[in-house]
């Protein structure tokens, strides 16, 4: 199978465009050009396109991947995750994963103390973001450090509290709604007391 044509993509930086004469159009990445010595008018095995196919996916699959860890914090088991939906095979997620971890793109550890900061700055109880770390698949070893990040709950439940009754009659059947609210923000009842029974103790002064 002859390439008619070989040039580079106008759309991605660092990929070509290999049409075939069959018509098929190969895109592949610089490594598979330097490597398989590719040319406009070289002849191919059926062997060594094959060959490069798949050089050409797995180099797609880093790709992709590298994009998507240097975007955004992600932990290792959601970039697993991601790499199965590109049908990536479980030795080539976990050498992609590895080698991202190489490079500190990846990293358990602080994506889970992030995703602490982020929720609890965001009024949410521990609970909850066990919920988030349990869902975003951070190993279990590494929640009792990362859940240090979480702030104090006593102010963020006095803040809610306070902005819930702003202006309202304070009685059993307000209490009971926003205790609800905070227990499904993830707080512990034993958290919440405290704070409900100072205005139980204001209502009744």
């Amino acid at each position: 199978m002859k390439i008619v044509q070989l040039k580079p993509s106008q759309r991605v930086q660092g990929r070509w465009l290999a049409q075939l004469e069959n018509g098929t159009l190969l895109r592949v990445g610089e490594n598979e050009v330097l490597n398989f010595s590719l040319y406009t008018g070289k002849e191919l095995l059926e062997e060594e396109l094959q060959a490069i196919t798949q050089a050409a996916r797995k180099s797609g699959l880093k790709e992709k991947a590298l994009n998507l860890a240097a975007s955004k914090p992600i932990s290792r088991r959601e970039l697993e995750r991601k790499l199965e939906s590109w049908e990536a095979s479980e030795e080539e997620s976990a050498q992609i994963c590895d080698r991202l971890e190489e490079l500190g793109l990846l990293d358990d550890e602080r994506y889970a103390a992030t995703v602490v900061r982020h929720y609890s700055g965001k009024g949410y109880g521990v609970r909850k973001l066990q919920d988030e770390l349990y869902r975003r698949g951070v190993p279990r070893e590494l929640w009792e450090q990362a859940l240090e990040e979480a702030q104090d709950p006593t102010n963020a439940i006095e803040a809610f509290v306070a902005k819930k009754l702003a202006g309202k009659e304070v009685d059993r059947r307000e209490l009971k709604r926003v205790s609800d609210a905070l227990l499904r923000r993830g707080y512990q009842w034993q958290e919440i007391r405290p704070v409900l029974d100072r205005y139980s103790r204001d209502d009744m002064d």
